[in-house]
């Protein structure tokens, strides 16, 4: 629960699209498309319909004209190439012209229950324009392109939870198939990935005529969804340590189980050996201009080019050949350490897969405020050890601070001495909150009552709290001081992001990401087919390898 580790994350089979696309592969979901209403130039609104979990779904998709100078992934944006929202049901025509007038002022629009999930994407245009023209002319894109770029249209957010007024989390968090992490939004994601490859062929196909083609399958398959996210994502790790401790649990009882087999079975080795030579071609396709991330890839690809000439067949022989492997790469950077992880992973579905189920959240115990000063202590030398030796008073300690921009309330970070508004910093400093909560505590005779030290000092009543909701959770926090000049607010993004799915981060800054989601998913037309759920660390040419 370092940053460092956390930053170096990749997605596994665990993640949430992954996830998605193994039940809707189970349940044999197919997509229609009852609405196209779309003109040649490739403006207009369609609508797709999906079942699943015994309800169906809806993703109204709106494209609009939008002038170059206007096109912006900033958060302050007031227009973008194409608008979503994801609908509880079968919109009405009524629906979709409500929704017309609203959904593409995004946050400036007005919503209903019925409107579960808001997002909004631009073109990636230069790509997006090549492939049009080459389709158009009966040719398929340049290879090179599309690999360096890797998606179509890029969003620039997809917000879910009652945000702006559409449905909240309760709405739906019960409900078979959406019950689990941010499965709604990743079925907005997958929807949105179907309409931008929609959209580029019918284009194509109104310029071109006759002589135009479609995608071919290989380049479908490869086309992701692109990603801007920035630090209004961050202090979700945060704010909700007991989700985030089970996540982690269940990733980490996953590699111990995999860890654990005394044994394997030459399918699985082969499925491994496989994966490990895609994952090089994967990153052999990972582009960035970030200098920092740069090196790490090059150290990656190095480093999995010198387990190629140690790992084969027979080095799986020996006894608990999956903990040898761990062993093994303890001395490589944790970049290599946790791409190994995602492909030990991998070839396991059917010991670990179960763990996806308890990655939400659950109720969390009741505060109690009897207890005594010295079980206090003890619970915070426990879990909020490595929050007490941080030395506050040199200012690099507390050099920055989180705060909601005024003008689009979304988290920002400040520089606590050389900028204004630290009065309004958000209680993000959960380090320096469990150490002053700890020095006060050791002030009072051990057996006082919480109770009676809080109403003294209810300052400290939030860490209090958290301090005993975690206190069964060691995954929790994360064991960093978030407000300390060396804090990398990217590689909470990165972490988070894992989770999800998303792939080849792209670091704009220390600040700010552009990531890949569902390069290589299945497509509308593919998810009942038996290898959906092959498509991790995707290259572009190849077919997928056959799952044992």
């Amino acid at each position: 629960m370092r940053l460092a580790r956390m930053g170096s994350f990749f997605p596994t089979r665990l993640s949430f699209m992954r996830t998605l696309i193994r039940r809707l592969q189970a349940e044999g979901s197919a997509v229609e498309r009852p609405v196209w209403n779309i003109g040649p130039e490739g403006y207009g609104h369609a609508v797709y319909s999906v079942p699943l979990g015994g309800r169906v779904y809806s993703l109204i998709a709106y494209a609009d004209p939008l002038p170059d100078d206007a096109r912006t992934d900033r958060v302050i944006a007031e227009a973008w190439d194409s608008t979503y929202v994801l609908f509880d049901g079968v919109p009405t025509a009524e629906d979709i012209d409500r929704l017309r007038d609203h959904v593409p002022r995004q946050e400036a629009g007005r919503y209903l229950p019925t409107e579960l999930i808001l997002s909004r994407a631009n073109k990636s245009v230069r790509l997006f324009d090549h492939v049009v023209e080459r389709l158009a002319q009966g040719r398929q894109p340049d290879g090179d392109k599309v690999a360096e770029t890797g998606y179509l249209l890029r969003t620039t957010a997809v917000y879910g939870n009652g945000k702006f007024g559409i449905a909240d989390r309760e709405r739906i968090a019960g409900r078979p198939g959406l019950a689990g992490s941010f499965q709604a939004e990743m079925l907005t994601v997958w929807l949105i990935r179907g309409f931008s490859l929609d959209l580029v062929e019918h284009i194509a196909a109104a310029r071109g005529g006759d002589t135009a083609v479609p995608l071919a399958p290989r380049y479908r398959r490869h086309f992701g969804i692109g990603n801007s996210t920035g630090l209004g994502m961050a202090p979700f790790l945060i704010n909700h340590p007991v989700l985030i401790n089970n996540w982690m649990e269940a990733r980490e009882t996953a590699y111990a189980r995999v860890r654990g087999q005394a044994g394997t079975d030459p399918e699985r080795i082969d499925r491994f050996l496989n994966l490990h030579g895609r994952a090089r071609l994967h990153i052999g396709e990972w582009f960035t201009t970030d200098p920092r991330q740069r090196v790490r890839i090059g150290l990656l690809h190095s480093e999995l080019g010198d387990l190629t000439d140690v790992l084969t067949p027979a080095w799986f022989d020996a006894p608990f050949p999956w903990q040898r492997l761990h062993e093994h790469c303890v001395a490589l950077s944790e970049e290599c350490q946790e791409l190994i992880l995602a492909l030990m992973l991998e070839p396991h579905g059917d010991l670990i897969d179960d763990l996806a189920d308890r990655m939400s959240e659950t109720a969390r115990p009741a505060f109690d405020p009897t207890v005594s000063a010295s079980d206090m202590i003890g619970m915070l030398k426990d879990r909020f050890r490595w929050s007490l030796g941080i030395d506050f008073a040199r200012p690099p300690a507390q050099q920055l601070f989180w705060y909601v921009s005024e003008e689009k309330l979304e988290p920002r970070l400040g520089d606590r001495f050389r900028e204004a508004g630290a009065e309004k910093e958000l209680a993000l400093d959960i380090a320096r909150q469990a150490q002053a909560l700890y020095r006060t505590l050791e002030s009072w005779p051990p057996d006082t009552f919480l109770a009676e030290i809080l109403m003294a000092h209810p300052e400290h009543r939030h860490i209090a709290r958290r301090v005993q909701a975690t206190r069964s959770c060691p995954y929790a926090e994360i064991q960093d001081n978030l407000i300390g000049a060396d804090c990398l607010p990217i590689d909470l993004l990165r972490c988070k992001l894992s989770f999800f799915g998303a792939s080849k981060f792209d670091p704009k800054s220390d600040r700010w990401t552009r990531i890949t989601l569902y390069q290589g998913a299945p497509g509308f037309d593919e998810v009942d087919r038996e290898d959906a759920d092959d498509w991790a660390f995707p290259i572009l040419g190849s077919e997928p390898c056959t799952a044992p």
